[in-house]
């Protein structure tokens, strides 16, 4: 009798393990990001229109840094891609200018909220306080995809995604196979609630440092983007892990 009721809760154990399925979170130390790729980002001078048309001074006076680092994919050729970035800011806001050679640009999936990472878009990735750490379901850090209609989303608190259009300004222009974004991004910290309409973007001040990541997810044709490029360098097998760990981004370092 006693052999009959083990039996039958080692099987009861069993099937509950079997169907408490958790989906797979990355262990991350909220303190273990080192700074790397540091980049020092001076201060705009005049005004920054974001019209796609990067004819201000400052624009002219910034570095050029490239996206050349293949998260996702096969290695890619010029004549199928090529981004390089440049970034200002002011007291409000980090100013993001990207010129992007693709040779298709593919914007297929109507619902905004479906699978907007399978489009064409660039992908912004920024932790206020550069601390680092997981923000898969929180907002330690954003992972802002920018779509070619200027829609803004990024994974919401409820582990679905969500519009934060107020966030970001941007504006893109589109000649030959060469589309040029210029964006205006207000930054927010850790404190920021999806519930709320009181959040404050942070003011920007000079020896602010900032975690930061750009990429461009693309395809041409696909069910799913074919390449996933980034700016800077990830180690290990998995690279596509800036949404989840705000570990692998670069700094940025606010000059005046």
């Amino acid at each position: 009798m006693k052999k009959h009721i083990l039996a039958i809760l080692l099987s009861l154990c069993f099937i509950s393990c079997k169907n408490d399925k958790k989906e797979p979170v990355e262990t991350i130390s909220e303190s273990s990001k080192l700074e790397k790729q540091l980049r020092k980002i001076t201060k705009a001078k005049d005004a920054i229109s974001v019209d796609g048309i990067a004819n201000e001074t400052s624009w002219k006076n910034a570095k050029w840094y490239p996206i050349d680092q293949v998260w996702l994919g096969d290695s890619v050729s010029q004549d199928d891609f090529y981004g390089r970035f440049k970034i200002t800011w002011d007291d409000d806001a980090l100013y993001v200018l990207a010129e992007i050679k693709d040779d298709t640009l593919i914007d297929k999936i109507n619902n905004p909220l479906v699978k907007w990472w399978d489009d064409d878009c660039l992908e912004i990735f920024v932790d206020e306080d550069n601390s680092g750490g997981e923000h898969q379901y929180n907002h330690n850090a954003f992972a802002y995809h920018i779509a070619l209609n200027g829609n803004i989303i990024d994974m919401s608190t409820e582990k679905v995604g969500k519009m934060y259009n107020s966030h970001v300004e941007s504006k893109i222009l589109t000649t030959n196979n060469t589309s040029v974004w210029e964006v205006k991004m207000y930054l927010y910290d850790d404190t920021y609630n999806d519930n709320s309409s009181s959040n404050k973007p942070v003011k920007l001040t000079a020896n602010k440092k900032i975690g930061f990541a750009i990429a461009y997810c693309d395809n041409d044709y696909s069910l799913e983007r074919e390449n996933f490029i980034g700016s800077i360098p990830v180690e290990g097998e998995d690279k596509n892990r800036g949404w989840i760990n705000a570990n692998i981004f670069g700094t940025l370092k606010l000059i005046n």
